[in-house]
């Protein structure tokens, strides 16, 4: 869809919603907002003409210059609807005066104007309006906000930023690396898959895009998750944020969405009061509210954001009435959403399948009595042939890998195990975090497992559910780096993100073991120490074991009780 489709879009949108036009003359005008320090930043007001009355407002703040139109073209149909609209570019990016440097200023910098917007006498209240990193610089002021301000709609981002970064010691690389790339601050001509795989990585913005990053840097080698970087600065306030929060939120999420996994964490970690007057939206989304989902049709996925962030701003700032609360969750395949005065996961049943080879398959069996005997597999994990990243949720460059998408069938490459259950006789659904526990080993001091959960339909085609990583150094949620002895056999824990996903009757899972899912996390080289600073890596031998002693399994949080045929 090219700029001018989006923006006839947006009139579409608007046009068909239940909010009518109240205001026929607008203006719309550009300002240079000065911050403390002196730096201008390039800012644009739409807003009904009067010269006696006040409006509610709406305030974003940006470093995306090409998202310009976009938000002009959503301030014209603000200000049609009676409210004035300020679209503000963070300092260095779109015109703004400034040295730009992702993160650092944005609480200083909103501060300075979100004051400045609440001082102007035809601001009768003020909403926030955020998607991802446009969250973020709502976030990061959220505990600081004057009195004027009512609410905020944070879309796409969660404040542990650890957590968006790293899964047990493998970076993002599909998320930050290419981001980093893509805002820099200057042209990067580099190769993205070639960067990924670069070594020594925390070297490569230097040798390789032209210009040492030194946060990029720290990115890529703050592998802990209490190491200072992600404690301190402006990642160390902003986790302390969402429990300090006094105005209500409305905090939307999608199961497919690369910053799910912090954005739960973000409203779990506000307080009680301010949750019971909030709204947790999650949906069958990516990051762009697209709908991912190719192995099940719905007509329930109610993913305008544009029109939801609007009622929600004139609910709360024109009406004043603050009734739309609790948690609203979008369940994939069944096409319908659950609604709840919170995110309440605690009357959940578990299902626990365990990794079978007593039929001389591979299988996935309800029951532990009857793994009588144990069984072994072996294959190689060559890190220069990683298996690559398809059907995914924490991508962002790759668009056309994530969501829940057709997959190989099962054991198509020699380091990919793929295990079966027999047919479902009722639907299941799934809802929360999966959790698969493996018992392995391996002949390296440090090494990768990861899995993928797949939903096997009547036609015998598969599609992903979920997918997840561990490593042997930050096995079992370890924030540090542990020690491991080659061919010592291990139980690890590899936890998933949480999903809402209704499996059919007729239908079977699949989970498939392998060792990457690239570029959806870094390649573990099979070395023990940080990632990004090694310059050679090494294959190794892995060892996944089943059965009797060694009890791997799957254990899925289900809302009923639907058994599987044995």
């Amino acid at each position: 869809m090219g700029d001018s489709d989006k923006i006839q879009d947006i009139h579409n949108k608007f046009s068909s919603s239940e909010y009518p036009e109240t205001h026929n003359s607008i203006e719309s005008s550009e300002i240079r907002l000065t911050m403390g320090d002196g730096v201008n930043l390039r800012t644009f007001i739409s807003r009904p003409v009067s010269d006696d009355e006040s409006y509610p407002a709406i305030l974003v703040r940006t470093p995306y210059k090409d998202l310009e139109d976009w938000y002009k073209a959503i301030a014209v149909e603000y200000a049609h609807r009676g409210f004035a609209f300020i679209t503000q570019f963070c300092r260095g990016t779109g015109g703004s005066e400034g040295e730009w440097e992702p993160n650092v200023n944005e609480r200083r910098d909103g501060k300075n104007t979100i004051d400045w917007v609440c001082s102007q006498a035809w601001v009768e209240n003020v909403g926030y309006m955020g998607v991802s990193y446009m969250a973020l610089t709502g976030w990061i002021i959220a505990d600081i906000l004057p009195e004027k301000v009512k609410t905020m709609y944070l879309s796409n981002y969660g404040v542990f930023r650890h957590i968006s970064a790293y899964k047990d010691g493998l970076f993002r690389h599909d998320v930050l690396t290419a981001w980093a790339m893509e805002n820099a601050g200057y042209d990067v001509k580099a190769d993205y898959l070639e960067t990924c795989k670069y070594q020594p990585h925390c070297d490569v913005s230097g040798n390789l895009w032209g210009k040492h990053l030194e946060w990029y840097k720290k990115w890529v080698t703050s592998t802990d998750g209490d190491d200072e970087y992600w404690n301190e600065g402006v990642w160390g306030i902003l986790k302390t944020i969402p429990q300090k929060v006094k105005i209500p939120l409305l905090i939307s999420e999608g199961w497919y969405d690369h910053h799910l996994g912090s954005g739960l964490l973000s409203y779990h970690a506000l307080s009680d009061e301010c949750r019971k007057k909030s709204k947790l939206v999650v949906g069958p989304w990516d990051h762009w509210f697209d709908v991912p989902i190719q192995g099940h049709i719905g007509k329930n996925y109610e993913n305008n954001d544009l029109i939801r962030s609007f009622k929600w701003f004139y609910d709360l700032q024109v009406k004043k009435d603050n009734h739309d609360t609790g948690v609203s969750s979008y369940v994939i395949g069944g096409d319908y959403w659950i609604d709840q005065a919170d995110y309440n996961l605690e009357n959940q049943e578990i299902l626990e399948l365990y990794f079978n080879m007593e039929k001389e398959r591979k299988e996935l069996t309800p029951m532990i009595t009857s793994l009588e005997k144990n069984h072994t597999f072996s294959f190689q994990y060559n890190p220069d042939d990683p298996v690559p990243s398809w059907g995914a949720e924490s991508m962002l460059k790759t668009r056309e890998a994530i969501g829940s998408l057709l997959q190989p069938g099962p054991d198509y490459r020699e380091d990919v195990i793929s295990f079966i259950s027999s047919t479902l006789h009722q639907d299941i659904t799934v809802w929360g975090k999966i959790n698969v526990l493996l018992y392995v080993s391996t002949d390296v001091e440090d090494t990768s497992f990861s899995v993928k959960i797949m939903n096997i339909l009547k036609d015998g085609s598969s599609y992903n559910v979920r997918s997840g990583i561990t490593t042997l150094g930050y096995r079992n949620n370890s924030k540090k780096r542990v020690g491991y002895k080659p061919g010592e056999i291990v139980e690890v824990n590899i936890d998933l993100w949480d999903i809402a996903f209704q499996f059919k009757k007729g239908s079977q899972l699949r989970i498939d073991i392998q060792s990457s899912d690239f570029p959806q996390y870094s390649i573990h080289p099979n070395l023990p120490g940080v990632w990004s600073e090694q310059i050679t890596k090494k294959k190794a031998k892995q060892n996944f074991y089943m059965g009797k002693d060694y009890p791997s399994r799957v254990i899925l949080p289900v809302i009923t009780t639907e058994k599987i045929d044995k």
